[in-house]
């Protein structure tokens, strides 16, 4: 018996009327003709500007950085007059012993 592969496709339905939560597929077309693209590019957009607005667009680091972190910045950074590290801009957590 063959196994069906999972569609990566959707049921997309438009709202009767233009509200927060969807739009007319008149509305859809007018974006699309102002944009100058198809109905499903202004969808793409649409989703891509709301993926880029909410949702995290780096991963997460390990937190602050430790003491010896902010001693190995310091031991890199180059010497000379007139420059400084400020521990001040990194949140430190107490080296582990």
């Amino acid at each position: 018996m063959p196994t069906s592969k999972p569609s990566n496709q959707i049921a997309f339905r438009y709202r009767n009327v233009d509200s927060a939560t969807g739009v007319t597929r008149d509305t859809a077309k007018r974006l699309a003709e102002q944009l100058g693209v198809d109905e499903t590019q202004v969808i793409h957009q649409a989703l891509h500007a709301l993926a880029v607005q909410v949702l995290p667009q780096y991963e997460s680091d390990d937190g602050p950085l430790t003491a010896a972190q902010v001693r190995q910045i310091k031991k890199q950074a180059p010497q000379g007059t007139k420059r400084s590290i400020k521990s001040s801009l990194f949140e430190t957590e107490p080296a582990a012993s």
